[in-house]
């Protein structure tokens, strides 16, 4: 039976209502993502945090008459919440409390399929939780860990956050040789001549079915926040605008507004493939009515982890939920698509392959067959058509001027 949830929040006292209305509405979808039952929302605005119980007294107070009038299970608040305000509040609810950044692990936990999906997850649970351990006092700085600080007089707590401290390190080090074993493959992935393209966007968006769309993957296409976690990769062929030519196409983690510092630094074996595509797709939905902010949020992000602009191409989706004088009023600084009915998507395969391959031009060779390497062929240029001729081979080929040049030095220079 699912839990019967309680949304809340404290903002500022200038924040507008229509933001807040839509962080609850966000929230609310977590919530539902992480199967609980949201039974409503209620917030506050104040100047300033009350440091026992973050809200007021009074505000405290009507929140757990609704959860005993309600049957409430649990009440989950936006703010980060310090370990005392998460006690005090249970104390004074009467049930169990937690923060939007707890509940955003609970979910992650839940989606995570891979290795890399599940150690990502953990790091970021361990990060969140060490500093919830803390004791107040100068007592724990004696606490250095390895030889000589262990024994009797350790309590649980120390000895807790010695344990989290051990397996946060274990965590690193594994999830640096993922990165390590991911670096060699995209260095492999580099050299060859097709793009990596890397689906970015504000959560449910609709990247995944974006994705399903181009590469006919039956992936997992879900209302719910957060339903893509560990990273996909998949090729898309172009037979229609060019034969032979295809990229490599990425799924990868939704954003969210004023994403938990913990995610944002455990997740950076995710974000490294958003960082190094050659191409971004920038997916907005164009039917929310925070689209303008949810862009500007993703944006954000992509500065921060240092993703050149000239790179993005911005997606309008689900034009298919929008009236036809909406869909035009839109923005007009994107390419307008609806994954679910497939409108729009040739344009956006076609602007993909403009933005890549345009400046390619065919050549054909022809190579003795004691000469022919079609792997090393592939490593700079794209092998459209291929002829045996007896003692030699003819390919098509499309590839950029300069790497022919490089090749044809390399003939001369007698290195084939």
């Amino acid at each position: 039976m699912a839990e019967r949830v309680l949304v809340a929040g404290m903002f500022a006292a200038q924040r507008p209502l229509l933001e807040i209305r839509s962080i609850l509405e966000e929230m609310a979808q977590l919530t539902q993502s992480a199967g609980g039952e949201v039974a409503g929302s209620l917030f506050q605005r104040r100047r300033s945090p009350d440091s026992r119980t973050l809200m007021g007294r009074g505000k405290v107070r009507e929140i757990a008459a609704r959860v005993q009038e309600e049957s409430l299970d649990l009440v989950v608040f936006f703010n980060s919440l310090s370990r005392i305000q998460q006690r005090n509040l249970e104390s004074e609810l009467g049930c169990r409390v937690i923060d939007r950044t707890r509940l955003i692990l609970d979910v992650f936990a839940m989606r995570a399929r891979s290795l890399e999906g599940k150690l990502q997850v953990e790091l970021a649970q361990l990060t969140y939780m060490l500093p919830r351990l803390t004791g107040r006092g100068v007592e724990l700085s004696r606490l250095g860990g390895g030889i000589g600080t262990r024994g009797p007089g350790e309590t649980k707590l120390e000895s807790d956050r010695r344990r989290i401290r051990d397996r946060i390190g274990v965590v690193r080090r594994r999830l640096d040789k993922v990165i390590r074993d991911r670096d060699v493959q995209r260095r492999a992935r580099a050299q060859r001549p097709v793009p990596l393209v890397s689906l970015v966007g504000y959560t449910s968006a609709g990247k995944s079915t974006l994705f399903r769309r181009l590469t006919g993957e039956q992936v997992i296409v879900s209302q719910r926040l957060f339903s893509t976690l560990d990273p996909l990769l998949r090729r898309v062929d172009l037979p229609d605008i060019q034969p032979g030519c295809f990229f490599l196409l990425s799924d990868t983690v939704g954003f969210i507004r004023d994403m938990p510092a913990e995610l944002f630094r455990s997740f950076r074996a995710t974000l490294e493939e958003v960082v190094h595509a050659d191409i971004l797709l920038n997916i907005m939905n164009g039917a929310a009515h925070d689209s303008d902010f949810q862009e500007h949020e993703v944006l954000r992000v992509l500065d921060e982890i240092g993703v050149s602009r000239d790179r993005v191409i911005n997606v309008v989706n689900k034009i298919d939920l929008l009236a036809g004088s909406a869909c035009e009023s839109q923005r007009k600084d994107g390419l307008r698509v609806s994954a679910r009915t497939g409108a729009g998507v040739d344009q956006l395969r076609r602007e993909i392959f403009d933005r890549w391959f345009a400046d390619m031009e065919r050549y054909t060779l022809s190579i003795p067959r004691v000469d022919f390497n079609m792997t090393a062929l592939e490593k700079w240029a794209l092998v459209l058509e291929r002829r045996d001729l007896g003692t030699s081979v003819e390919v098509t080929l499309l590839c950029r001027p300069e790497k022919m040049l490089q090749y044809k030095d390399s003939l001369e220079g007698g290195q084939p």
